[in-house]
């Protein structure tokens, strides 16, 4: 049905074509155009275009009626870059991406900083066409003249329409009324004349009287305009229409004085401030032909910055005060501080003086402003008088409310609602200021105990502007990605990020340790030697820089408070610990003390008040599994007349977490505490035994377990097993084998370099030498140890060897191959033969070929280890071979084939003639 259908629409859009070259009138049927709409949207596109029809002539579309549009009669102003050379969509200003970078990073900030002047964005565009617009409504006071048509249409008794012009002495022609003057009169009084003149006149007629078209008028815009010059508008033009058919304003151009004049006198003047900030447009006057609309250079101006909603530069007209500049400026914003606002102007000796102002008195208020000044309206302070800032593994970190004898139980009143799943309920402390210079003393509480048991020794009162801080208790289960974005966001200002920057993906805790490495362990020499010290990248300084500003403003930064719950210890505590670094003053301590060994979060803390040696494992995060209890150091440092010493105190650790005074002692400031290790204590270290023994798997293994051993634990190895091929591979030889691997590709790298700019070396293909070094480089070392299984099962001790975490013993079955591999005919596995020699394997793999390098044929046994064996010019030696073994025949790397070297040959034999005719001609 459908194939039918197409057939017909065709015959029918055949036809159509036909008759529209002769009359392009035509039109398809009703029934075309449903069938059209049928068919898939592929065959309407094909048709149509086959057919050169529009598509929207036959879906019913409304292409082929004109639609009204108002003409663009201004676009947007040319704009020119830096040098004076127009800018075209952008196309011609073509700069490098470190030109693009700078101007980022800086022109933007520049540019959002500069004032602007206001109200002239208004005038952002430029006249395209001087053509009036005259289809526009006609107000009722419009004052009609020569030139106008006026449209009358007569119904009654007799039906007709009249379209009628009034001529140069204000008369119109009226058929049955005859002339009828209109000078003088505006559109309402016209159409009552009229009407008056029609009902009398004309007994049984009605009339409905409008306007037609209307005349244009000729114009100048003059002064100070973007394009000044004569322009012919529409007589219902006005002088805002005016400015924006001449492109507006000029920079130095007055929004404030523009003024109207006709035959020579002043008629208005129009003060645009009233329209853009008031929307009073009273002001606006209607045209008349020839009227001038003058533009005088701009009055004083006044700069308004800070604290407003509208910063900007703003034309002075009379005598404004500071009321009427605020006002101007949109009003304050909320965090502005009025009291404490200034303004800048010039003396009479030419310098520029402040004064100060309240702009909540009427007094400041009532300031008059002069040309050349500018208004600062200063912020307010960002600091709280009286709150908390909560923050670390807390549900909702950020500021809260403080009132009189608030606890910590009030702030954070559940341990399930407020604190996060993961926070350490052993350890929190509150940093509070001491005095008015913003020295601070740190309190320590035990989360736990304040929120759900109350005790009073933890739930402490808290002090307006307290910072209290959550801590984690493990600092690696916290999700930080959105503390790198933001810390990204922040250096992206002053560097770009590589994407494969060997900072690692961790910004944040990059930037830390690099920050904490600087402030805390700088060294200027290395074994002795002073050296300088080497800069670091822009883009390691750029993060060292912003994570130190972030963290030293972390109680005033919103942003990082909201994210603070995924920051370690040694970040949350870092603000303070640098804080009490800089109170320490000569003869006063500082009060930080730290603590490293066998705990879960080594480090330095904040000393806090009449800490004891408990609370600073607490801080610690507690012991970690295998700390010596019995005894710990603690290291003091002791501040005399003469100078200073350390003194170490053995203590008793279980008694002091137990709270026996006697050795949970007060610290000081300075104070390490170091936590042993117990003696002979070693974590899970295990081995896997693979292959022929009769238990294989996992082993754990002690401290100084043989191989022998374990072997016997894995009880021994069965009949299969073939002990000359065992495989031993070992971590930290693999780890050294990587090392030597990456100390080839050095090496090879220095030599290619080497020949590279020797006068006597030969010439080396860059590309080739790099394709070799990558070769090279992506080589993964293996760490196989060579073992002899065979003298470890008869006992020989010498062969035995202690075993390593992660080593791994694979013993595979008995073998029955020999494999030649390398420069030989046909490369293959053999079976094994007793008595065969190596050269009869080499011969049973076709011989060695022409480029190799049988001098230097070597053997890799069965267990990894490698022959050489031994060659004499008459005799081929038996060494003995066994299953599992690996003949290889090296590839000749100096060989060079007969055309080369007859070349060689040829060139030699070449010179020695020419030498010789030279001597014979002496």
């Amino acid at each position: 049905m459908l194939h039918k259908t197409k057939k017909i629409f065709i015959a029918g859009f055949s036809a159509l074509v036909l008759l529209s070259m002769q009359a392009q009138a035509a039109m398809p049927s009703p029934q075309m155009m449903e069938q059209f709409k049928n068919l898939p949207a592929s065959e309407q596109q094909r048709l149509a275009k086959q057919y050169g029809i529009d598509p929207s002539m036959l879906s019913g579309g409304t292409s082929s009626q004109s639609q009204l549009e108002n003409p663009t009669l201004v676009n947007e102003r040319q704009q020119f870059d830096q040098n004076g050379q127009p800018i075209y969509n952008n196309e011609n200003v073509k700069e490098n991406e470190k030109d693009k970078k700078e101007k980022l990073n800086f022109d933007e900030d520049k540019a959002k900083m500069e004032l602007k002047r206001f109200g002239y964005e208004l005038f952002r565009g430029e006249p395209t066409t001087f053509a009036p617009v005259s289809d526009v409504p006609v107000p009722s006071e419009y004052l009609v003249g020569p030139g106008d048509n006026i449209k009358v249409q007569l119904y009654g008794k007799d039906n007709k329409e009249y379209d009628l012009v009034i001529n140069r002495e204000g008369v119109i022609q009226f058929p049955e009324l005859g002339p009828i003057s209109v000078n003088g009169l505006n559109f309402t009084e016209l159409r009552k004349t009229l009407t008056s003149r029609i009902s009398q006149q004309m007994i049984g007629i009605e009339s409905n009287i409008t306007m037609g078209k209307l005349r244009s008028i000729r114009i100048f815009v003059a002064g100070d305009a973007y394009k000044p010059g004569s322009y012919t508008v529409s007589s219902l033009s006005t002088i805002t229409q005016a400015l924006f058919v001449s492109g507006g304003i000029n920079e130095i151009g007055s929004l404030r004085n523009i003024q109207l004049k006709r035959n020579g006198k002043l008629v208005g003047t129009m003060d645009l401030y009233d329209l853009l900030l008031r929307g009073d447009a009273s002001n606006d006057l209607m045209l008349r032909s020839g009227d001038v609309v003058f533009i005088p250079s701009v009055g004083g101006l006044v700069s308004v910055t800070g604290e407003v909603r509208r910063p900007a530069i703003y034309e002075l007209n009379h005598h404004e005060t500071m009321d009427d500049i605020l006002t101007m400026a949109a009003g304050l914003k909320s965090g502005a501080y009025p009291r404490s606002s200034s303004i800048e102007r010039f003396n009479s000796n030419g310098l520029k003086t402040v004064k100060n102002i309240d702009l909540t008195s009427s007094k400041g208020q009532a300031v008059k402003v002069l040309s050349g000044d500018v208004v600062r309206v200063k912020s307010a302070s960002t600091k709280y008088e009286d709150a908390i800032t909560v923050v670390g593994a807390v549900v909702r970190p950020g500021n809260y409310q403080w009132y009189q004898g608030q606890k910590i139980s009030d702030l954070v009143p559940s341990i399930w609602g407020d604190l996060s799943a993961s926070a350490d309920l052993d350890y929190g402390v509150i940093v509070r200021e001491v005095n008015e210079y913003g020295d601070i003393e740190v309190l320590q509480f035990e989360p736990g105990k304040a929120i759900s048991e109350k005790t009073a020794a933890n739930d402490l009162l808290l002090s307006a502007r307290d910072k209290v801080i959550f801590f984690n208790f493990s600092d690696k289960t916290q999700n930080r990605y959105e503390l790198n974005k933001l810390v990204k966001e922040r250096v992206s200002k002053v560097t770009e990020l590589a994407g494969d920057s060997l900072m690692g993906n961790d910004l944040f805790q990059a930037g830390f340790s690099q920050l904490q490495q600087k402030g805390l362990t700088e060294r200027s020499e290395i074994g002795g030697v002073v050296i300088a010290k080497e800069a670091d990248d822009n883009e390691q300084q750029a993060i060292i820089g912003e994570v130190n500003k972030m963290l030293i403003n972390l109680f005033d930064d919103k942003d990082l408070i909201k994210l603070s719950s995924a920051m370690n210890r040694s970040e949350l505590l870092y603000p303070v610990i640098m804080k009490l670094t800089t109170q320490g003053r000569s003869g006063k301590e500082v009060k930080v003390v730290a603590i490293n060994g066998k705990v879960r979060h080594p480090g330095i803390y904040p000393l806090s008040v009449n800490a004891k040696v408990n609370d600073l494992i607490k801080a610690g995060g507690g012991l970690q599994e295998g700390a010596y209890t019995a005894r710990a150091e603690l290291t003091s440092t002791l501040i005399e007349n003469l100078g200073s010493s350390i003194q170490h105190q053995n203590i008793d650790l279980k008694a002091a977490i137990q709270g026996v005074s006697t050795a949970n002692s007060n610290l000081k400031g300075r104070d390490i505490l170091t936590v042993m290790t117990t003696p002979d204590w070693q974590e899970n270290k295990s081995v896997e035994i693979r292959g022929e023994v009769k238990f294989p798997g996992m082993y754990n293994i002690r401290r100084g377990e043989t191989l022998e051993d374990v072997l016997n634990r894995a009880g021994g190895f069965t009949q299969y097993a073939y002990l000359p091929s065992a495989v031993f591979v070992r971590e930290s030889v693999r780890l050294q084998e990587q090392l030597e691997i990456k100390k080839l590709a050095d090496q090879l790298r220095r030599d290619i370099a080497t020949r590279g700019v020797s006068k006597d070396g030969d010439v080396i293909n860059y590309s080739d030498a790099q394709l070799m070094l990558a070769d090279l480089e992506t080589i993964k070392a293996v760490g196989r140890l060579v073992v002899d299984l065979s003298a470890i099962s008869v006992g020989i001790k010498q062969a035995d060897l202690q075993l390593e975490d992660a080593d791994i013993l694979y013993i595979p079955s008995t073998k029955q191959t020999i494999a030649v591999m390398g420069e030989v005919q046909h490369a293959a596995t053999h079976r094994f033969k007793q008595g065969l020699t190596l050269d009869q394997y080499l011969a049973m793999s076709g011989g060695e070929r022409e480029r190799a390098d049988g001098d230097r044929t070597y053997v890799i046994k069965a267990n990894g280890s490698v022959m050489l064996p031994t060659r004499s010019l008459w005799f081929s030696s038996e060494d003995s071979l066994q299953p599992g073994d690996t003949i290889i025949v090296p590839l000749d790397t100096e060989y060079r084939d007969n055309l080369s070297l007859w070349t060689q040959v040829t060139q030699i034999l070449a010179n020695t003639a020419v030498t010789f005719a030279t001597v014979a001609n002496l």
